[in-house]
């Protein structure tokens, strides 16, 4: 027993994971196909607890690990240095939303998703119900409600999640440290306790990256769990109506994911693209499975210390781009979209297509990093686009049924995109 246990640990833990993503996906098309549904969910009631221990794992070291990695990244680079490399940082993040958004629009004209049945004979009515319950729960000003999210009591952000106020507070206050300690006039009492401060920050980033790295080696059996269940659950999603509609969003997620990532490190960095993306696999997976970018994100920065990235850059830069760089959902959202102007007959002009794109780029920042977080802001984009509530409800019906397959690619491109651009500007600075 010894023996086979020493040989697991040997295997690469990608490896492990993606035998453990194999053979959830049979056991669970197996489970869908032969199984009834007593069985069934006897079987899905068993694995489900496996896979809740790891999202549930990953989820309690995000908060901290954005809190006090941030703040230890936004003190500790100089703020002459800090400003440069964030606005590069920003401008990356922005160029790839914006090229993911116009990509996933000519690719949605030119596969054209469309539905020739009745679009509730395709979601189901109770599908369509409850989506229009969430559209009648939406508050009508987005912009409004979305900068107010970002300012709120730090304390009440931490123990909400809500990332993105968390990663403004603890840029503001990383900052405001770096003022401090650069200041000619600030009193030595008052700079060995910031520095005392941030190096007991910098320490309690240690310890979560330790922990980390002992959660990572329970991922395999959380994998196989999470794996079997969407399989399970979800399976027959794959095929027929769905297909046209998943296969879009899918070959452009595959093809930011493989293609434009890819030529963006080979035309800046002037080396093997491909060997660097082999370098950045272990946390795509993860996103893969957790279908979330902020659960992933002690994984990208673990991998991000393993390539030599300096850490006082990538403790800023990925889990700023765990919080706002969604390229997943940037390609998702415009496929709905041009799927409901099909549906509904609506010719695009060029200034709608305008309004589409800041829509979706602007709207893809406040989906956080969590499962399924796109799929609240596919109302806005919606609305954007002038569509009533009536008219939108059976759209997010469509995307309710076949989100769970849809957001594992998306999120996967999502962290591919956070793990690339660090690794870009990183390479750039002479940062690693």
């Amino acid at each position: 027993m010894k023996y086979f246990v020493k040989k697991y640990f040997q295997i690469s833990l990608v490896y492990r994971l993606l035998f453990a993503f194999v053979l959830g996906g049979i056991l669970g098309i197996l489970g869908f196909k032969f199984l009834s549904i007593e069985h069934l969910n006897t079987a899905l009631s068993i694995a489900r607890p496996f896979g809740v221990i790891l999202t549930a794992l990953l989820k309690m070291m995000v908060v901290p690990i954005i809190f006090f990695s941030l703040i230890v990244g936004a003190s500790t680079l100089p703020l002459k240095k800090s400003g440069k490399l964030g606005a590069s940082v920003m401008i990356w993040y922005f160029t790839t939303s914006m090229f993911a958004t116009i990509f996933g629009i000519i690719m949605a004209f030119v596969l054209n998703p469309n539905l020739e049945r009745n679009v509730s004979d395709v979601a189901g009515a109770d599908v369509i119900e409850v989506a229009n319950k969430m559209v009648e729960n939406q508050s009508q000003d987005k912009i409004s409600e979305f900068l107010s999210s970002m300012f709120v009591n730090p304390f009440q952000a931490l123990s909400t999640n809500n990332f993105l106020a968390i990663v403004v507070f603890s840029v503001i206050f990383g900052l405001a440290a770096r003022v401090l300690l650069d200041k000619e006039d600030t009193s030595d009492q008052l700079r060995s306790s910031l520095e005392s401060t941030i190096n007991l920050f910098s320490g309690i980033s240690n310890v979560f990256f330790k922990m980390i790295e002992w959660i990572m080696e329970y991922f395999p059996i959380g994998v196989l769990a999470l794996t079997f269940q969407c399989f399970a659950e979800n399976g027959p999603k794959l095929m027929g109506t769905y297909i046209g509609i998943a296969g879009c969003v899918i070959f452009c997620v595959m093809a930011m994911v493989f293609f434009v990532y890819p030529l963006a490190i080979l035309v800046v960095c002037r080396e093997n693209p491909y060997k660097v993306m082999n370098r950045i696999k272990t946390p795509i997976i993860t996103a893969f499975v957790t279908r979330s970018s902020a659960a992933t994100l002690p994984v990208s920065m673990q991998t991000a210390e393993n390539i030599g990235i300096e850490k006082n850059f990538y403790s800023f830069s990925l889990p700023l781009g765990a919080t706002i760089n969604m390229d997943g959902v940037c390609v998702h959202l415009p496929v709905f979209a041009i799927l409901a102007a099909n549906m509904y007959g609506m010719q695009l002009t060029f200034g709608q297509l305008i309004v589409l794109l800041i829509s979706v780029v602007f709207a893809s920042i406040g989906a956080g990093g969590v499962p399924g977080g796109s799929l609240l802001l596919l109302f806005m984009v919606l609305e954007n686009m002038g569509l009533s509530t009536a008219q939108s409800a059976p759209i997010v019906a469509l995307a309710l049924g076949i989100n769970p397959i849809l957001d594992m690619f998306e999120t996967a491109c999502n962290v591919a995109g956070d793990n690339v651009c660090t690794y870009i500007v990183a390479k750039k600075n002479d940062m690693i």
